[in-house]
């Protein structure tokens, strides 16, 4: 990946290969790159984006539902499903617990 940088240092342009004025080389994973990405797409994305981390809450939260009233049960869920559900609740654990927080409080995704 290369970039340009305006009068101040920040990112203006990014390209894949290395073009008139964009040819400082910066790498794919580096903060500076994802933070001008992710500001870089339309406000609409960005929400809808969010959106979709609070979706997945919600139906983690819905599937719970389900399996605590017996309308599902667990081993009903594709493996692939189990193995996901089990892996956000053990992390979920280590985050409330470290933290002190209960599954009652508002976490931000």
């Amino acid at each position: 990946m290369f970039v340009r940088r305006d009068s101040n240092g920040d990112i203006c342009a990014v390209s894949r290969e290395m073009i008139a004025e964009v040819d400082e080389p910066i790498a794919a994973d580096a903060e500076e790159l994802t933070q001008f990405l992710q500001t870089s797409k339309p406000e609409a994305q960005r929400a809808l984006e969010q959106s979709d981390l609070q979706m997945a809450r919600v139906m983690e939260d819905v599937v719970n539902l389900l399996i605590d009233k017996s309308i599902i049960r667990f081993t009903d869920l594709p493996l692939a499903a189990q193995q996901k559900l089990l892996g956000r609740r053990e992390v979920r654990d280590q985050v409330l617990g470290n933290f002190g927080w209960s599954d009652e409080d508002h976490l931000s995704l």
